[in-house]
């Protein structure tokens, strides 16, 4: 049976292990950086469901989004998936983000309640317990958490009981570090930033969330595959660039799973949420066999013995390239 843990101060349990959509439907592996948003001429929608099927099947209950992927695609998929499996629906997390689609930036008052309107619709949903600004990057922070800006928007459709909670969400840590010091945010996804092998999040961010009692779900665990497989000759990571250094020691922390029979895979995504602030990982899935690998992962029991051996192996390397 999936744990779950508490978000932050939010009174929501979330399991310790979901499902990111980023690539939901995409058959190839570590595509190029130019397909990141998915387009939808690159998503098989048919597999895309089964995938998002398959999880939910295998008892998968948090899905996270966002109008950015396969540009709203994944959101649209997602929809589909609820139609198929409505007694599901009721027992469902399903958290998405505004202010960032495949073709533009837009924090505005208008733009984000447009953004998020058209999430529900494209998912069948009446509310949403979670709404994150997604990639302020380079945005003006006090327009972005004025009346006018993404926060108001998203405050007057709390106060409207459309959504729940407001968290941030962006792929670079130092922006997400800037929102979470604010105070203003419940929760937030942070990316490029805890995993094995990354421990950005160690620096400042845990420190701002324990301070606000932000709850975390800690995205890219698996980092690009590395973590599941370990290394492989003559394999492209999209987004990555990973040292021999850094190979070699996720070649050693994947014996040490092997010493146990434990796949790496689960020590991956078990350990994000071992920290007391962060409640949940959220590997992507692209196709049903990911997704049901990573359900059966999270629930696999992990001998204690292991996370002692593993704590000497932890190192933070510097593998995320420009997008």
């Amino acid at each position: 049976m999936m744990q779950t843990k508490r978000l932050g101060r939010t009174e929501m349990q979330l399991p310790v292990v979901g499902i990111g959509t980023a690539f939901i439907g995409i058959p190839t592996q570590n595509q190029t950086v130019g397909e990141y948003d998915g387009a939808p001429s690159q998503v098989d929608q048919e597999l895309g469901v089964a995938t998002l099927v398959a999880a939910i099947d295998a008892g998968c209950t948090f899905f996270d989004t966002a109008a950015l992927y396969g540009r709203s695609l994944s959101e649209s998929l997602l929809g589909e998936a609820l139609r198929q499996r409505p007694s599901a629906k009721d027992r469902l997390v399903i958290t998405t983000k505004a202010g960032r689609t495949h073709d533009s930036y837009d924090f505005s008052f208008a733009g984000v309640q447009r953004s998020v309107y058209a999430s529900l619709e494209r998912m069948g949903l009446q509310r949403l317990p979670i709404v994150y600004i997604h990639d302020a990057m380079g945005q003006p922070m006090d327009f972005v958490l004025s009346q006018q800006g993404a926060l108001g928007a998203l405050r007057d459709l709390q106060n409207q009981g459309i959504i729940d909670h407001i968290g941030t969400a962006s792929n670079d840590p130092a922006t997400n570090l800037g929102y979470i010091q604010t105070g203003e945010f419940d929760c937030a996804v942070i990316a490029d930033s805890w995993s094995l092998i990354n421990r950005i999040a160690e620096r400042e961010i845990f420190a701002a969330a324990a301070r606000h009692d932000v709850g975390l779900i800690a995205a890219t665990p698996l980092e690009r595959g590395l973590l599941v497989t370990g290394p492989q000759a003559n394999t492209r990571y999209l987004n990555r660039l990973f040292s021999q250094d850094c190979l070699d020691q996720v070649s050693r922390i994947q014996q040490l799973c092997a010493d146990y029979a434990v796949p790496m895979l689960a020590v991956a995504l078990q350990y994000g949420s071992r920290h007391a602030q962060v409640a949940s990982t959220i590997p992507g899935a692209r196709v049903p066999s990911e997704a049901l690998s990573s359900m059966a992962a999270a629930q696999l029991q992990i001998p204690e013995r292991l996370w002692d051996e593993l704590k000497p192996l932890l190192r933070h390397f510097d593998t995320a390239i420009s997008v």
